[in-house]
């Protein structure tokens, strides 16, 4: 009887715990349908053209499980998982690869500890044009350093202050663990948010595990709302890119966000990056875009638009028309 009562008093106090606790599912599908025409210049290749159905025109598909649990003194544990996914495939990638992280927040901010997205890249893309899009951003198609960055890392710890008077702050450090494959990557990243202005400052720096060169990641983002149009402005600057000695970047982009309609937005934006090398000419990319997206409903948005980008040293140029469907449940 006495062994009863103590089981009873356990489940009691597991439901009340649970009773404050919180799950959910969620995730984005995105897709996209279009036509990639490349024309390879002076590397003497055919033109090629490719009309394909992939998976991410503007965010990458993916699913997780996020939670938190309250507590008391308003302090709460918190985790997050999240895998990616090809939306026109259906093949997943191994495991939680994009995030898998779990922490505590409360009025001192809040600490992860995990696969985290780094302070560096919780500001990236921040004044993006073509909201941000995989295949259609100036941003995502000109800036060499956007696929040679480590967007989370393994193995970090984060912190993000809490916000006072517009201004947020966050730093994350990950270690190599003296493992092959392994990277030491230091991450700051700080913004400030007040009325219609936002600007934030990123720096991040990658070294890997027997590698004697460090790569250093600089990236400024600046947007004005003026209600009628918002401005969107990015520059960055890249030592070592991929940790490649005397690889250094210049990349910048300006664009504009115009609601047409309550519904309808188009953005429009221009990116050019310069690599430097230690010995050779200079390599520029040059982007250009113009896309809209259609609101259908709080959760799910039609997008389409066209893209045209130019390498130099190859004058290799690419044109890339999309239409898409972007859900997020």
């Amino acid at each position: 009887m006495k062994k009863s009562l103590v089981a009873l008093a356990v489940l009691a106090a597991s439901g009340a715990s649970f009773a404050q606790s919180s799950v959910t599912l969620y995730g984005i599908a995105d897709i996209w349908f279009g036509n990639v025409k490349t024309d390879a210049g002076n590397a003497g290749a055919p033109t090629s053209s490719i009309t394909q159905v992939t998976s991410g025109g503007v965010d990458t598909s993916r699913w997780g499980l996020k939670g938190s649990e309250d507590l008391g003194g308003g302090l709460k544990a918190n985790f997050k998982l999240e895998q990616g996914f090809s939306l026109d495939t259906g093949a997943a990638a191994a495991g939680f690869n994009r995030v898998a992280q779990v922490g505590f927040s409360g009025g001192f901010g809040e600490v992860k500890l995990g696969k985290v997205s780094s302070a560096y890249n919780d500001l990236e893309a921040a004044a993006a044009a073509g909201f941000g899009s995989g295949a259609l951003g100036p941003v995502a198609i000109a800036f060499q350093s956007d696929a040679s960055y480590t967007s989370r890392p393994s193995n970090t710890i984060y912190y993000a202050m809490p916000t006072l008077s517009g201004f947020d702050a966050m730093v994350s450090y990950s270690f190599d663990e003296k493992a092959a494959g392994g990277m030491e990557v230091v991450s700051l990243g700080v913004s400030y948010s007040a009325g219609p202005v936002f600007a934030g400052l990123g720096y991040q720096t990658e070294q890997a595990v027997g590698s004697a060169v460090e790569a250093k990641y600089t990236q400024a983002n600046v947007t004005y709302d003026m209600g009628v149009a918002k401005l969107l402005g990015a520059y960055g600057n890249v030592t070592n890119d991929a940790g490649v000695s005397g690889n250094d970047v210049s990349e910048w982009q300006i664009g504009v966000d115009v609601p047409v309609s309550t519904a309808l937005t188009v953005s429009t934006g221009y990116a050019k990056s310069t690599r430097s090398f230690t010995v050779g000419a200079d390599d520029k990319v040059t982007a250009f875009s113009v896309v809209g997206a259609y609101a259908l409903s709080k959760r799910t948005y039609l997008y389409g638009g066209f893209a045209t980008s130019t390498v130099d040293s190859t004058d290799v140029k690419t044109d890339r028309y999309a239409v898409g469907i972007n859900h997020k449940f």
